[in-house]
């Protein structure tokens, strides 16, 4: 059965391989972007079942008229992906306050945003689903990523919160989280120049592998693609999808130091308790 789905940053990576994928098999798509022009071809070919609107996520006011418009010309939609994304890539000393303001904006604030306009739409139809696009970065580290990190641990925290609260309106949310993948997105990074001090650090040794071609991308950006439109056919919610063999490795590694970790201080941790909150049992 055909569905409608509202998509932000489809001008290349995920977004646009969704929106390829969704209209090949006939699905209606509202595809948002900054460039509206990247999507000619695909409007040429799929006329009237994709609707394109210029968006730029961190224009709170901007995204909630496109929403309102995308909701009033397609009437219901059943699924919002919020795709549309900006990273940097250095260590915390050497990206610039422009550049950790434009992370942060697009994809902390702007992913709240999206969020925020949609749901009383979702509401008012009594179904929907989001798709919260994420990383692996969105649970673990890697060094030169800090501010990336902060915003999508920023924007999980949120939307693990979300999931709950509009869990009772028929409304699911699922965080997906892809591993290193060849989409563009990394030679988009946005690279200040490099501080000689950290040339043999972790960030100087990643730095290396990026610059020389040994950073491993070992996912196939159309089986992502494929997989989070799968997710939804199947009607499967869970929280969290993670993709890619790195996703799954990094994200289990971290979750299993951090429990090791989080258990070590359990003593501590009561120790603090209130005298008379331990009296009364």
């Amino acid at each position: 059965m055909a569905g409608t789905w509202f998509i932000t940053g489809t001008s290349s990576g995920f977004g646009r391989l969704l929106t390829e994928r969704l209209l090949t098999r006939g699905d209606r798509v509202a595809a948002t972007l900054r460039r509206p022009e990247a999507l000619d071809d695909l409007r040429a070919a799929h006329g009237d079942r994709l609707w394109v609107s210029r968006l730029d996520v961190t224009d709170a006011e901007s995204v909630r008229h496109v929403v309102e418009e995308a909701f009033a010309a397609l009437g219901t939609i059943d699924v919002i992906v919020n795709n549309a994304g900006f990273g940097t890539f250095g260590s915390v000393e050497e990206v610039t306050d422009e550049q950790i303001r434009q992370v942060i904006d697009t994809n902390l604030l702007g992913s709240m945003h999206v969020v925020r306009a949609v749901l009383p739409h979702l509401r008012a139809q009594g179904y929907g689903r989001i798709l919260q696009v994420s990383s692996a970065g969105g649970q673990t580290t890697y060094p030169n990523f800090g501010y990336y990190h902060a915003s999508k641990w920023g924007i999980e925290g949120f939307c693990e919160t979300v999931a709950r609260e509009i869990e009772p309106f028929g409304i699911g949310l699922t965080i997906v989280e892809p591993g290193a993948t060849p989409t563009g997105f990394g030679t988009a990074l946005a690279t200040p120049p490099a501080m000689p001090e950290y040339d043999r650090t972790p960030a100087g040794d990643v730095r290396r592998a990026r610059d020389n071609g040994t950073f491993p991308l070992s996912n196939d950006p159309e089986k992502i693609a494929r997989a989070m439109i799968d997710l939804v056919d199947s009607q499967a919610n869970p929280l969290r999808l993670p993709l890619g063999s790195d996703t799954y490795r990094d994200v289990r590694a971290s979750l299993v130091a951090r429990l090791a970790e989080h258990d070590a201080h359990r003593e501590t941790a009561l120790s603090v308790i209130r005298d008379d909150v331990v009296a009364s049992g």
